[in-house]
């Protein structure tokens, strides 16, 4: 076989674990592409400075208590959420979202499944690693902020099982019920943050998350013998 023949070979492989994330559907965004495109300048300011006012949870401010802290009128803050709590959908989602991003820009085309796999998990992970009690608290009494998270938990599951399946079809790791493993994996670190587990950790829900990741896949990754 030619060098040529080989180069192609070693690309197609490659290509393949990212062309694998690339066909799993993406949660749909609350606030949609279009919809952010015709904010003002202000308006997603407004955006990205809410999420840092939340971090210390939520519970107890009112519409008129966040646009005194973010400087706005309360009808500017009305034209980009209905509620406090269609608020913090907004700013969870965009949040995760951007995680994401940052999570799908840690693969690169030279990675093996599950290298890939561990880069990914732990940059997704970011999304609970400074997560405090209270608004761990508080985005739990929200259903449709559960219902957001687990949109994109769902995801992270998905790609996850999508790259466990390219490592058994690559004889990275034996045969094994890939859809169950990727539950559990991609799920560490929203089940670390829960309020009643994130405060029995000796570390932070991040860390605990990644920790269990390299565990298992270690565990996979010596099943192959």
């Amino acid at each position: 076989m030619s060098s040529t023949t080989d180069q192609r070979n070693i690309d197609t492989a490659d290509d393949e674990v990212i062309g694998r994330i690339a066909r799993v559907p993406r949660p749909t965004p609350i606030m949609s592409r279009e919809r952010f495109a015709s904010l003002s300048d202000r308006q997603r300011e407004i955006l990205d400075n809410v999420g840092t006012l939340f971090a210390d949870g939520f519970s107890h401010l009112t519409m008129a208590d966040i646009a005194s802290h973010m400087n706005c009128s309360l009808r500017t803050l009305y034209t980009l959420a209905s509620s406090r709590e269609d608020l913090v959908l907004i700013v969870v989602d965009r949040n995760l979202w951007a995680i994401g991003r940052e999570a799908r820009r840690s693969i690169v085309p030279d990675m093996r499944p599950l290298e890939a796999i561990r880069a990914y998990l732990r940059a997704a992970n970011v999304a609970v690693a400074s997560i405090t009690e209270a608004f761990a608290n508080d985005t739990a009494a929200i259903p449709a902020a559960q219902s957001v998270n687990a949109a994109h938990n769902d995801y992270l599951a998905a790609v996850t099982r999508a790259l466990l399946n390219e490592a058994v079809r690559r004889g990275d790791i034996a045969r094994c019920d890939t859809a169950a493993i990727s539950i559990v994996i991609a799920g560490l670190g929203r089940q670390f943050a829960q309020p009643e587990v994130l405060t029995t950790l000796r570390s932070s829900p991040k860390k605990a998350a990644d920790d269990m990741v390299d565990v298992i896949l270690l565990g996979l990754a010596a099943s192959r013998s």
